[in-house]
């Protein structure tokens, strides 16, 4: 067999595997795109019987649509007091010359991932107990921020050390104060780690159900994370047609929200970030 022959069929077999590859990973996404307009959609995806009863069955469970607003309550909150502290603690840390600041901040980052929230699930109540943030969004916000936080400030120093100094130095010369070099000299340069940052606390709140599930007692505060977990039979089978119509309506904010920021910002996720 020649080395062209073999060549061919190296190339037909690594196509083979990538095709195979992705219509494996690519079979939920059908699934997630039939089976909401199916009237009897099953585990395996196949081409809808089309029918709209799935959505107006859903829009009559009371707490469906109230779940998404809380979750972009949640979401928004917590993203809006990470981008806020991770960008004035970046800041600080990329600018002041702190003995053992980068020790300390892969020693907040490693532990971060150590501690998760299931490790820290007793001693959080506790603290949200004692605080009387049991019940209350806010509770919520400040524990997610406080998981959130240690990445995204990992992340923006990156983007505030590539900042020249020499623009901060220029500001200062006619005087302006330190937070006014951050906002109007260091924010839009740093603007696309802003957005990752956002976008990626968006995302991690977003489909959070622990914390929201365990701080949270009324109902009608549940995220759709929560709420979701209610379409189930008290014997504990799913409701595929609410699981799979919600799962839709629930996926849309975030996908939007991503091709949003990809095209306003001009950054793609690639395994990495681009700036």
């Amino acid at each position: 067999m020649n080395e062209a022959v073999r060549g061919a069929l190296r190339r037909i077999g690594l196509a083979t595997f990538v095709s195979a590859v992705l219509g494996f990973f690519s079979l939920p996404l059908l699934w997630l795109a039939f089976a909401p307009f199916d009237a009897d959609p099953g585990v395996s995806a196949s081409l809808p019987e089309f029918t709209l009863h799935n959505f107006r069955v859903l829009m009559d469970n009371p707490y469906a649509l109230a779940s998404l607003r809380n979750s972009v309550l949640l979401a928004g909150g917590t993203a809006a007091l990470v981008v806020t502290c991770a960008a004035l603690a970046a800041y600080a840390l990329s600018r002041v010359r702190v003995p053992g600041r980068d020790a300390l901040l892969y020693v907040l980052l490693l532990l971060s991932s150590i501690v998760t929230g299931t490790a820290a699930m007793v001693p959080v109540f506790l603290l949200a107990f004692d605080l009387h943030l049991i019940d209350s969004r806010l509770g919520v916000v400040l524990v997610l921020t406080g998981g959130l936080l240690p990445a995204a400030i990992f992340l923006l120093k990156d983007f505030t050390d590539a900042t020249p100094p020499s623009y901060e130095e220029a500001a200062r010369v006619f005087g302006a104060s330190p937070l006014q070099v951050l906002r109007h000299v260091v924010v839009p340069v740093i603007r696309p780690g802003l957005a990752t940052v956002g976008v990626w606390a968006v995302a991690q709140v977003w489909g959070d159900f622990l914390m929201p599930f365990l701080l949270l007692r009324d109902p009608d505060k549940a995220p759709a994370s929560v709420v979701m977990y209610t379409f189930y039979t008290e014997g504990g089978q799913p409701d595929l047609a609410l699981i799979s119509t919600f799962s839709l309506l629930y996926s849309l904010p975030v996908v939007a929200m991503y091709l949003f920021v990809s095209r306003r910002y001009g950054f793609r996720f690639h395994g990495g970030i681009k700036r």
